[in-house]
């Protein structure tokens, strides 16, 4: 089978590329546009393989989707390509508005097009999986809640707003269309390969060069951990095995205050990489104002795609953070690619509009 692929240099996109190459013996064609947080280095041992066919194309840009198609014919689409940085959502949100709800619209019309031309076979095994986030649902109050695939939708930010309108989007193209669609809504991912603007790599890149690691108020916010790599797995079993018209929440069972996983690395990193003064990293910690409409708890019941399709994370919290912060650890000459590029590692995201406030970010798929 030929996946196409869109967001395939990004965070979560080239962790399933890898594991698409790794473990299976499908063909993948990524499009990407390879905005700053797209980084061909992350599928550095996938370039050469035959099998991953790579594109630099925007989704907004329906004549080069339309060749992309036609040229490559994919059997799914599996669509990550996203803004997903609730800060930068808030300092500019006409990027989201662009890429994820005119890119959607756009891929989904070409898509739509392409799959009005195969045959009755290729049809009937053609998938457009939309991935999503959590995000869209909101927050919580009750600790005991979990979202659900029926939660009502209740955005806070224009980057979950955006999000919403896309999932919207999708389920309106196989109502109205009949295009055989998937859902998937995760929690927040973690793991090699992240933009260091997100939460934990910023921690422990800020922590190795001895910067203040801030966290918005006092860092009670809760968010449901999910290793990307996990997340990979999972993705790859709805696009083979789900039903068409369902959502498939994914989570990773590990529900943790921010302060928690902060503190976790801090811990870690003592072991790992102990500071040449001996002071715990944790003595870094700065606590700072907290975002506007900032979501308080994230939780993900993933009962449902355990339950049809078998899938559950291997990884525990502990596991996944222990094989991330060594990876961040081993893979230095990466993070120096980011920074000859530009990216603001080591600083807090937002810092652009608002350096005062330094904010922490929370990662978003």
């Amino acid at each position: 089978m030929k996946r196409l692929i869109t967001g395939g240099a990004g965070f979560i996109g080239s962790a399933l590329v890898r594991h698409i190459i790794r473990n299976t013996a499908d063909r993948v064609v990524n499009v990407d546009k390879l905005t700053y947080a797209g980084n061909l280095e992350s599928l550095a041992e996938t370039l050469a393989d035959p099998r991953h066919a790579f594109e630099q194309v925007n989704i907004c840009d329906r004549g080069q989707l339309d060749r992309v198609f036609a040229q490559h014919r994919p059997d799914a689409v599996m669509h990550l390509a996203a803004e997903s940085h609730v800060d930068r959502s808030i300092d500019g949100p006409a990027a989201f508005i662009d890429s994820n709800i005119v890119g959607t619209y756009t891929l989904l019309e070409a898509a739509r097009a392409y799959w009005n031309t195969l045959d009755h076979d290729a049809r009937a095994r053609f998938r457009f999986h939309h991935i999503s986030t959590d995000e869209v649902y909101g927050d919580l109050d009750d600790p005991a809640d979990l979202f659900t695939e029926t939660t009502s939708y209740a955005p806070s930010s224009p980057y979950s707003a955006s999000k919403a309108s896309a999932d919207h989007l999708v389920r309106a193209w196989q109502r109205t269309y009949g295009l055989p669609v998937l859902v998937t809504n995760c929690s927040n991912n973690y793991g090699p390969y992240h933009f260091p603007e997100k939460l934990i790599p910023l921690m422990i890149l800020n922590a190795l060069e001895g910067k203040p690691l801030p966290v918005y108020g006092q860092g009670n916010q809760v968010r449901d951990w999910l290793y990307v790599e996990d997340h990979a797995r999972a993705l790859y079993r709805v696009v083979t095995e789900g039903k068409v018209g369902e959502t498939y929440n994914i989570g990773g069972h590990n529900e943790k205050q921010n302060i928690e996983v902060v503190r976790s690395l801090c811990a870690l990193l003592d072991t790992l990489r102990p500071r040449t003064d001996g002071r715990p990293y944790s003595t870094l910690i700065t606590h700072v104002t907290d975002r506007p409409g900032h979501d308080q708890r994230y939780a993900i019941d993933a009962g449902k795609i355990q339950r049809e399709l078998g899938w559950v994370p291997q990884e525990t919290f502990e596991s996944g953070l222990r094989k991330t912060v060594q990876w961040y650890l081993d893979n230095p000459d990466w993070v120096e690619t980011i920074r000859r590029r530009g990216s603001p590692v080591g600083a807090p995201a937002g810092a652009i509009a608002a350096p005062q406030q330094a904010p922490t970010p929370i990662p978003t798929p």
